[in-house]
């Protein structure tokens, strides 16, 4: 069964470093894709990093690959990639796996539903407006690999996006070292920029309604990103979800942090189509 997972900020493909050989044993023929401009992928050649964009390279990928369709499973911007192309190219998407709590944007229906709006961010998001309307400044400011790596370093650290000490020396410097090029960091801002209205799109987002695809959703509990009222949302905008699920002792990079629950996870979610 083709699987394809989507890295998010601040990662690449390497976040995924701990479930490819995993998932093959399990059955499996499984990718996991550095997006544009990340990794050890080539720049936007016409200048977008929106979901489109993206998609149109991934579903690429998987004409490439011969593959009609495939598990698809994302993280942070991949979650939100992989959402996008459950409604823009459905009939490519067998099964979504989500691993944090993003979801379609459906503040009217969340609000019909009852469920309040969310609270304001708290500072930790700072990062955000900087990336999205000051990428230049910002990029200016991180003038040497060493800087730029330390800044992505930050997002593993002291911003809680995970546990304290999840991650160790070494596995900061194999996960930031692609950063260090300051073209790659500046392309990483890119999709800030466009949700901050600062970078035009190759096409309207898809993003906005639920999607009907069987759907795994696990939550990391140890983060301070998490939003609010995750499973009434989530009843809304994945109809046929399993899920979502807490997974203690995990932040946001549950790929990295809990490979053996992420991997069976997915090999149990999917079991029926690897007999199959």
């Amino acid at each position: 069964m083709p699987l394809l997972l989507v890295h998010g900020f601040p990662c690449t493909g390497r976040i995924w470093s701990h479930n490819l050989i995993p998932l093959a044993e399990a059955g499996f023929d499984v990718v996991a894709a550095d997006l544009r401009g990340y990794g050890d992928s080539d720049f936007a050649p016409d200048g977008f990093y929106d979901f489109n964009a993206f998609n149109t390279d991934l579903t690429g990928l998987l004409d490439a690959l011969g593959w009609d369709k495939a598990v698809v499973a994302g993280h942070d911007l991949g979650a939100m990639i992989a959402i996008d192309m459950a409604t823009r190219h459905p009939d490519r998407v067998e099964r979504l796996v989500i691993l944090d709590d993003s979801m379609p944007e459906l503040d009217e229906a969340f609000t019909a539903a009852g469920i309040p709006a969310g609270r304001p961010k708290p500072a930790v998001y700072d990062y955000q407006r900087r990336q999205g309307l000051h990428a230049d400044a910002l990029v200016a400011e991180l003038d040497t690999p060493e800087r730029r790596r330390r800044y992505i370093g930050e997002f593993f650290g002291h911003r809680m996006w995970c546990p304290p000490d999840a991650f160790g020396e070494d596995d900061l410097a194999y996960l930031t070292e692609p950063y260090g090029d300051a073209a790659r960091l500046r392309a990483s801002f890119a999709d800030y920029e466009v949700v901050m209205g600062a970078r035009k799109l190759s096409a309207p987002e898809m993003t906005d309604r639920p999607v009907p695809h069987r759907t795994l959703v696990l939550v990391g509990a140890d983060q301070v990103t998490l939003g609010e009222h995750i499973e009434e949302k989530c009843a809304i905008a994945f109809p046929a979800a399993v899920g979502p699920f807490w997974v203690k002792g995990a932040g946001h990079f549950m790929p990295w942090e809990r490979p053996e629950i992420v991997n069976r996870a997915i090999a149990s979610f999917c079991g029926d189509l690897l007999a199959a």
